[in-house]
């Protein structure tokens, strides 16, 4: 599901919203929760899951095409773990 998907089926299930204030609450959210992990901070949605960062160290890596070894530096990666409720409703039989 995309952003745009995300805000129309929102719309369709709240047809007492406009479209232009789902757009903003939902562009909201978002910007808070990347806010939150530029500064370092956990995001936990409960029942959801949880937003952090992990960081990579630098490596020496492989050019795959020449085979040449290549410095790569170490950087910080964006890190979702699913909370406990979202599994279990995942994986019903």
């Amino acid at each position: 599901m995309t952003k745009s998907e995300l805000i129309v089926r929102l719309v369709e299930t709240n047809p007492h919203l406009f479209q232009r204030d789902v757009e903003c609450v939902v562009s909201t959210v978002f910007q808070k929760i990347t806010e939150a992990l530029i500064r370092g901070d956990r995001v936990e949605l409960r029942g959801f899951g949880a937003f952090s960062i992990k960081q990579r160290e630098a490596r020496v890596g492989r050019n795959p095409r020449t085979g040449e070894s290549v410095s790569v530096a170490g950087k910080y990666i964006p890190f979702f773990k699913t909370g406990k409720l979202l599994r279990e409703k995942i994986n019903v039989s």
